[in-house]
């Protein structure tokens, strides 16, 4: 550009080539409460969740939540979703979209402003080619491998790094193709900053390390354990998935809210008296929270 133009027209120039886009589009993936709807009795369903909101009245503040309707979908029952929705907003949980339901009730949550979240299916893990068998010569037959003998307590790992259990004479062994697989997990997550007020962290199909103060206001969700080596003031929700062997470590406990697969604790009158302010466990114990204090 010749520099004898003047300087409004050079700046305007430099502004449209400078100048972002007004929007962007990304992919993303945000941890969302589902909240299930297991009854078409709309009385029933906001009275039993209006109890349960007042037991946690800002657990779900400004919270975007799911409707869960595959346990409806079948009932031939349309509920009124735009009064439900309404009832919702009234107690601080703003309906996001559904997830799943009938072609008429999905209509209807559109109708009443909500989104249609896509059925997620669950990825299989791919299957293993089978290794061919050695071939044994006919004319020198190899002996049979000698077994181990079983110590009680200790498992023998198998080439795959798994662990083979101990089975009775009496119960046939389960084949490979019908045996559970567990879900891999992800690298440990690590945060080394303060957790501030109103964010909120989540390790998916992870534990999650925290090395500074989580101040109160702010969340931390993750679906293995949950270690924090400093002050918890706020809100710790660990095996967000129903992982109900999940522990929750803390070096202070001042925390507003614990909760373990599920089953919570909300602290309106303080932490208990033996582990406030100190260092502590907290695993489940059936439905039951357990609060077990460390050595400081």
């Amino acid at each position: 550009m010749p520099h004898f133009l003047c300087p409004a027209i050079r700046n305007f120039s430099l502004k449209m080539i400078r100048e972002e886009p007004a929007f962007k589009i990304k992919n993303a993936n945000f941890p969302l409460f589902v909240l299930h709807v297991n009854t078409t009795d709309m009385d029933r369903f906001k009275s039993e969740l209006e109890t349960r909101l007042t037991q946690t009245p800002d657990f779900f503040t400004n919270t975007p939540v799911v409707l869960g309707l595959n346990a409806i979908a079948d009932s031939g029952v349309t509920p009124d979703l735009a009064a439900l929705v309404s009832f919702m907003r009234t107690h601080g949980m703003w309906a996001a979209g559904v997830l799943g339901g009938s072609m008429e009730q999905r209509e209807a949550a559109v109708q009443a402003g909500l989104g249609l979240f896509p059925e997620i299916q669950a990825r299989r893990a791919p299957a293993q080619p089978e290794a061919p068998e050695p071939e044994t010569p006919q004319e020198s037959p190899l002996p049979p491998p000698t077994q181990q003998p079983e110590l009680p307590g200790l498992e023998t790992p198998t080439d795959e790094g798994a662990s083979e259990p101990s089975i009775d004479s009496d119960i046939a062994a389960p084949q490979p193709d019908s045996a559970p697989t567990a879900p891999a997990l992800q690298p440990t997550m690590v945060i080394d900053k303060p957790v501030r007020t109103g964010q909120r962290i989540y390790a998916k199909d992870a534990n999650l390390v925290v090395l500074a103060i989580v101040n109160a206001g702010a969340e931390l969700i993750a679906d293995g354990d949950i270690h924090i080596y400093a002050p918890l003031r706020g809100r710790a929700i660990a095996g967000a998935h129903g992982n109900q062997s999940a522990r929750i470590f803390v070096h202070k406990l001042e925390a507003e809210l614990i909760s373990i697969a599920g089953c919570f604790q909300v602290f309106e009158n303080g932490v208990p008296e033996n582990v406030r302010g100190k260092p502590a466990q907290i695993r489940l114990d059936g439905t039951r929270l357990i609060f077990d204090p460390l050595p400081e």
